[in-house]
């Protein structure tokens, strides 16, 4: 018997240095971001993007930060434009296909280097519970011998 799926979902996270500081100050292209983003990786956007503008109290620390809730979860974006840097974070139950996200991210906002962290999150979570359950009783059928 195959092992059940047992991760809730994998967790993307970008770190983008050298981008572009006009489109990382850009409300619109932001916007245009998280509400092409979700389509693009084949994802159910539940509410339409919120988007702002903050001011840190390091001068340089202002950004725009940006969050889209998905039926799988969400994704969540924050730029320092005078430091033309991005943090995003793309969160979802389903999988989806993190090097098209990527590439979208990297190429909407100009970014030349970047990190990035794919991290399979509730491992212990079943998203089988049937699979499970049955693999569960032939396990402990196998250990009793």
């Amino acid at each position: 018997m195959k092992k059940p799926e047992a991760a809730f979902g994998l967790h993307l996270t970008l770190d983008g240095y050298e981008g572009s500081q006009e489109q990382l100050a850009n409300l619109d292209t932001i916007y245009e971001f998280l509400e092409h983003c979700p389509d693009l990786i084949h994802m159910t956007k539940i509410m339409p993007p919120y988007v702002f503008k903050y001011h840190g109290k390091v001068p340089e620390d202002w950004g725009v930060s940006g969050f889209v809730l998905i039926a799988e979860s969400h994704i969540s974006i924050h730029t320092f434009p005078d430091r033309a840097y991005l943090s995003l974070d793309i969160f979802s139950c389903k999988d989806f296909d993190y090097q098209q996200a990527i590439a979208y991210v990297t190429e909407l906002f100009g970014i030349t280097r970047h990190e990035i962290n794919l991290l399979d999150r509730g491992l212990e979570f079943p998203k089988e519970v049937k699979t499970v359950a049955n693999f569960m009783r032939q396990e402990r059928s196998q250990m009793r011998g």
